[in-house]
């Protein structure tokens, strides 16, 4: 959905947005940072812009509209998920299947123990 709207306040983490139909909007730091200027021009002049708006719940967040999205950087580290499917493959036999997870042995020893007191 498009509506026009105005933002009336920036800050640290993004941006809000007073609709036209009166509801408050957030809007994300990376569209911010992706167009500050113009959220700064509509900020400064009260000059209404188009935002496409995205409804989760009760929270309505927006971004403006027409503007291609940059997509979300990739947090993928090819080398730490090797090494770490190597320490997985080398730990797998520390926990046999067929028992009870260590957390759970160590559970159970506490039980009994605290059951002697009661």
């Amino acid at each position: 959905m498009t509506l026009l709207g105005t933002v009336i306040n920036l800050h640290r983490f993004g941006a809000t947005v007073r609709l036209a139909d009166g509801r408050l909007a957030a809007v994300p730091q990376r569209d911010l940072d992706a167009h500050r200027g113009t959220y700064e021009t509509s900020f400064n002049e009260r000059s209404n812009l188009a935002f496409e708006i995205r409804e989760k719940g009760n929270r309505l967040s927006a971004v403006l509209a027409g503007r291609a999205q940059q997509p979300a950087p990739s947090l993928t580290d090819e080398a730490f998920e090797a090494r770490l499917a190597d320490y997985l493959r080398e730990t797998e036999d520390w926990a046999p299947p067929d028992q009870p997870q260590p957390f759970e042995r160590h559970l159970t020893r506490k039980r009994r123990r605290a059951a002697q007191f009661s």
